[in-house]
């Protein structure tokens, strides 16, 4: 899951008013929103809300991408890995920090999906998470006798993958779990805006590197979905955050597999061998079919949670921008 250049307590469900007890106490609470009148009538369409944020972020996330390749390639010699962990820390505080204020400026509202006593919580949950499946991924491969290990191999190149895990997390998770699911889902409701976000999630990865249509469609079926689920279930972007930088850097980081057709060293690289259907061929094993059904699993099982726990939101048809 990835496209990179050069390389609590439940929170309130955005989107459909949950009832009136919530909606009055985040008014009451919330003194840094504006009133919603004081935007132009086409500002509070959420089609142009979508459209901006998206454009706008994703005009960040670009610009911190080149600006981290320009520090890879001033770096001394033997500080490359440090530059990228460098490029990766600002691109995360640009993109919060962003995020935060379009949300605050455009919405009328604080980005609590982005909350900061959520994140340890959420992002070490995630990142456990995301290992354990990939883990588990290569236990089945293992199993299957298709990995065999070639022991450890060292450090080089793990800051690398590290910065690389990070980018891919927080800007992918911003704009297609922050921006584009969350408005698609406040106009259509969950189940629609899943499809949707997690189609334009495998689409951008169609140009990587050992791309296929299989690997297209095993992008959007296991990451899109389990992403947009996670964040359905939990009402915040950092578990999303969290698993999908634990699932990219045990894949490329510890393991030295290819991640959506980049290529890692790994620090225990596991050499993978037989049919495309069962490694993931060039795109690496998130095309297999094992990471499919797993994937698909854990999202099964949030899907059931967010069921569960009323934050499952009901089809609709609501265009104009929904007020927390």
């Amino acid at each position: 899951m990835g496209v990179i250049i050069g390389a609590r307590k439940p929170v309130r469900p955005h989107g459909r008013n949950r009832g009136a007890h919530n909606h009055n106490n985040m008014r009451a609470t919330d003194t840094t929103a504006s009133p919603q009148r004081h935007l132009p009538a086409a500002l509070r369409w959420m089609p142009v809300q979508l459209v901006l944020l998206f454009v706008l972020l994703t005009a960040i996330d670009i610009a911190c991408q080149l600006l981290r390749v320009w520090l890879v390639r001033i770096a001394p010699p033997g500080l490359g890995d440090i530059a990228w962990l460098l490029g990766a820390l600002i691109l995360s505080v640009a993109m919060i920090g962003a995020y935060r204020r379009l949300v605050g400026a455009l919405e009328q509202r604080r980005a609590d999906e982005l909350a900061t006593g959520l994140a340890l919580r959420g992002l070490s949950g995630g990142a456990l998470a995301g290992a354990a499946l990939f883990g588990l991924v290569y236990l089945v491969l293992w199993a299957a006798g298709a990995a065999s290990s070639g022991g450890f191999s060292g450090f080089g190149g793990a800051g690398r993958a590290l910065g690389v895990a990070i980018e891919s997390a927080i800007g992918e998770e911003i704009l297609f779990r922050g921006v584009l699911f969350r408005h698609l889902e406040s106009a259509f409701g969950t189940t629609l805006a899943l499809a949707l976000s997690a189609l334009a999630f495998g689409l951008v990865h169609a140009g990587n590197a050992g791309a296929s249509w299989i690997s297209t469609l095993a992008i959007a079926l296991e990451s899109g979905v389990l992403l947009g689920v996670a964040y359905a279930a939990t009402r915040s972007l950092w578990l999303p955050i969290g698993l999908h930088f634990g699932w990219n850097f045990t894949e490329g980081g510890i393991f030295g597999a290819a991640v959506s057709g980049g290529q890692y060293q790994g620090l225990i690289p596991l050499q993978l061998s037989g049919p495309p259907w069962l490694t993931g061929g060039a795109f690496g094993p998130e095309a297999s079919l094992p990471a499919l059904l797993i994937a698909l699993g854990a999202s099964a099982a949030l899907g059931w949670y967010a069921v569960r726990r009323g934050t499952w939101q009901p089809p609709g048809w609501r265009l104009r921008a929904v007020r927390p």
